[in-house]
């Protein structure tokens, strides 16, 4: 073959190669994720708003690339129905709901069947709780399990790992330096009063069969499930909030340190990252504006309340 030639080929294959690869990379991403979370009901005395969701949520899917659209509680199944098919992934965040008889229950319930569904027929689609999240999920796979009241409301601790936490998906990206900090400081915050009870878990055949415990933690009486993955589903669950040490600045037993809020990117960047697998999609691009969380904006509440920025719906 002519050099000359030769030399003009050799590129043009390289160019070709390449843009295989990445159009092959790209087909089985999904770089332009989109969040459900779950609203939960406002209480004051006014008719409006009649919902909301901490800012924190927010703002921790965002860091790492995710889009989110708040999932209103009390709509219609139907209407359940097509939000799960056009966005990529739920959580369920924290608060004071009722996990037995509320909308965010209500909600979270259809979208956890929904998600089973799906994902046994191929459908990747993930959940994550976080708090009441996770004790709803704990609730939804153990049939009306009983949680137990512990001495954990404002409190920081590190992770007692269990042996599974070591092939498991949520802490396989993290750093050992960071694994190594998570289990000697006291850097995950705890806001719940209610806990899985490792000794609840133990005695439910239900959860067990789901559900692989990663960490654990103790109140000094009762120890209980403080992060946990399902086996089979795209499914997981902290007891402690990943999103607090970055954007909550309203309680002492936050951590902000270096550890903390690695901790925090680490977390969103693998629960976006498990829904980049996810391909659902709106009908149309102006569905698909009306439905973000950027219709609305964030209120500053830090200084009366014990969240710094919350929406309103």
């Amino acid at each position: 073959m002519d050099t000359s030639m030769s030399r003009t080929i050799f590129p043009l294959f390289l160019f070709i190669s390449f843009s295989c690869l990445a159009s092959n990379s790209s087909a089985k991403r999904n770089d332009k994720p989109i969040i459900g979370v779950l609203t939960q009901e406002y209480y004051l005395p006014t008719p409006n708003p009649t919902a909301f969701i901490l800012a924190s949520y927010v703002k921790f899917l965002e860091c790492a690339g995710a889009r989110v659209v708040p999932i209103m509680v009390n709509q219609t199944l139907e209407e359940y129905q097509t939000l799960f098919k056009s966005i990529n992934g739920v959580l369920y965040p924290g608060g004071g709901a009722s996990i037995t008889s509320s909308g965010y229950q209500r909600a979270a319930e259809i979208f956890y069947d929904l998600a089973i569904q799906a994902n046994k027929r191929g459908d990747y689609f993930p959940v994550w709780g976080t708090c009441l999240g996770f004790e709803q999920l704990a609730y939804l796979t153990g049939g009306g399990v009983t949680l137990s009241f512990t001495n954990t409301s404002g409190v920081a601790l590190p992770l007692n790992f269990t042996d599974e936490a070591k092939t498991s998906r949520i802490f396989k990206g993290f750093p050992a330096d960071l694994m190594k900090d998570l289990a000697s400081e006291p850097l995950t915050e705890n806001s719940h009063k209610w806990s899985l009870a490792t000794l609840t878990y133990n005695t439910n055949e239900n959860l067990q069969k789901f559900y692989k415990v990663l960490s654990t933690n103790t109140d000094g009486k009762i120890e209980f499930v403080s992060t946990m993955e399902a086996y089979d589903y795209p499914i997981y669950a902290t007891q402690w909030h990943p999103e607090k040490s970055a954007f909550e600045w309203t309680r002492p037993s936050i951590s902000h340190s270096p550890p903390a809020i690695r901790t925090t990117f680490y977390t969103a960047e693998f629960f976006v990252g498990e829904a980049r697998k996810s391909f659902h999609t709106f009908q149309s691009e102006e569905e698909e504006s009306k439905a973000l969380i950027y219709n609305y904006s964030p209120v500053y509440t830090g200084a009366e309340g014990i969240y710094s920025q919350i929406y309103l719906f």
